[in-house]
C-alpha cells in the first residue's frame, strides 16, 4: 500500500471511529438491532438485487462478444467487494474485476476495454441520479442550517461530475488513442498493447445503442440502491419516504465520488449519511447505522466471494503442475 493510501484509511478510520463515539455507540446498535437476523438477510438478498442491475449493465456491453452472463455478474461482485472490503482503491476493484472477466475466458483488450467504457455508463448513470437526488433535496438543503452553506458546493459538485461523464465519452469516443494512453496509467500492466486497447473501444462505441441501454440500466440500478437505503430506513422504524431516501442515498454517492482516493470510502461514508439523515427528519444515528448495516452487507456478501476468487486464482496457479 502506498502511503498516501494508509494515511487516507487512517484518517477516515478516526473520523468514523470520532462519528461513533460522538453520537453513541449504543443508540447506533439499537438502531441496528431494530432489524433482526431476518431483516439482516433481506438486506444482504435485496442488495445482491442491485449488483445484478449493474452486473446487467456491463453485460449489455459485452454481450456481443459471448462474455457469459454468470461470469459479469461475478465480476462486477468482486470489483465491489475488493473495493469495500480490501483496503484498495476503487481503481484496484476495476482491475481485479476485468481480471475476473479474463479468467472467464475473454481476452484481455475487449475485458479492460469493457470495464472502462462500463465504468463510463456508470458514470452517466450516476451522473442523472445525482441531479434527480439534488433537485428532490435541495430545498431540505438549503433550509437546513448544518447543510445550507454547502448547497452550493453540492449544485457544483453534481455540475462537475455531468462534465466528467460527458468528457468521458467524448474522450473514448473521438480520442480513443489517448484514452488508451490513460487507462494504461491506472492499469499498468494491464492494458499492454495501446493500439489493440483503442481498437477495442473503437469497438464497442460502433454499438451507440447499447451504450444508451447500459447507462440507463446503470440508472435503474442506482434508483434501485436508493429504494434499498428506504428499505434498510424501514426496517429500523426510521420516518423516510422513497423520495428522501433516493435524495440521501444521491447526495453519499456524490460525496463517496469526490473521495473515491479514500480506500473502502471509510469515514467519507459514515459522514455522509450522518450529515444527510438530520436533513430529512431524521437522527444522525440512523445514518451510522446505516452505514454499519451496509457495511455488515458487505462483508456477509464480499469475504465469500473474496475466496472464490482467491480459489479461482490458485487453481489457474496451480494448473499446470496437475496437467503435467
Amino acid at each position: 500500500m502506498k502511503s498516501w493510501t494508509v494515511a487516507t484509511l487512517l484518517a477516515g478510520t478516526a473520523l468514523a471511529v470520532f462519528l461513533t463515539v460522538h453520537y453513541g455507540l449504543a443508540q447506533i446498535l439499537q438502531a441496528v438491532g431494530q432489524v433482526g437476523w431476518g431483516g439482516f438477510i433481506l438486506v444482504c438478498v435485496t442488495g445482491m438485487g442491485v449488483e445484478m442491475g449493474l452486473g446487467a449493465a456491463w453485460y449489455v456491453l459485452m454481450s456481443p462478444y459471448r462474455v457469459p452472463w454468470h461470469v459479469l455478474l461475478f465480476a462486477r461482485q468482486l470489483r465491489d467487494s475488493v473495493s469495500d472490503v480490501l483496503p484498495f482503491t476503487h481503481v484496484g476493484g476495476m482491475v481485479i474485476g476485468a481480471r475476473a472477466v479474463v479468467l472467464g475466458g475473454t481476452s484481455v483488450r475487449i475485458a479492460f476495454a469493457g470495464m472502462v467504457v462500463d465504468v463510463t455508463t456508470e458514470l452517466v448513470g450516476q451522473a442523472v441520479f445525482v441531479v434527480a437526488g439534488l433537485a428532490i433535496g435541495i430545498g431540505q438543503l438549503r433550509a437546513h442550517a448544518a447543510t445550507a452553506p454547502y448547497a452550493p458546493g453540492l449544485i457544483v459538485s453534481a455540475a462537475l461530475l455531468v462534465a466528467a461523464a460527458v468528457a468521458f465519452v467524448v474522450l473514448q469516443r473521438h480520442g480513443t488513442r489517448l484514452a488508451a494512453r490513460i487507462a494504461g496509467r491506472f492499469f499498468r500492466g494491464a492494458v499492454v498493447h495501446t493500439k489493440a486497447f483503442s481498437l477495442a473501444l473503437d469497438d464497442f462505441y460502433r454499438r451507440p445503442a447499447r451504450i444508451v441501454l447500459s447507462s440507463a440500466v446503470h440508472l435503474t440500478a442506482w434508483i434501485a440502491s436508493g429504494l434499498w437505503i428506504w428499505l434498510l430506513l424501514h426496517l429500523m422504524g426510521a420516518p423516510a419516504d422513497m423520495a428522501s431516501a433516493i435524495a440521501i442515498e444521491s447526495l453519499a454517492g456524490l460525496l463517496r465520488s469526490a473521495a473515491a482516493f479514500v480506500p473502502a470510502s471509510v469515514g467519507v461514508q459514515e459522514a455522509g449519511y450522518a450529515l444527510l439523515m438530520p436533513v430529512f427528519g431524521m437522527t444522525p444515528d440512523i445514518g451510522l447505522a446505516v452505514s454499519l448495516l451496509k457495511r455488515a452487507r458487505d462483508l456477509a456478501v464480499g469475504v465469500p466471494v473474496l475466496l472464490l476468487w482467491q480459489a479461482m486464482e490458485g487453481r489457474r496457479a496451480f494448473s499446470p503442475l496437475e496437467t503435467s
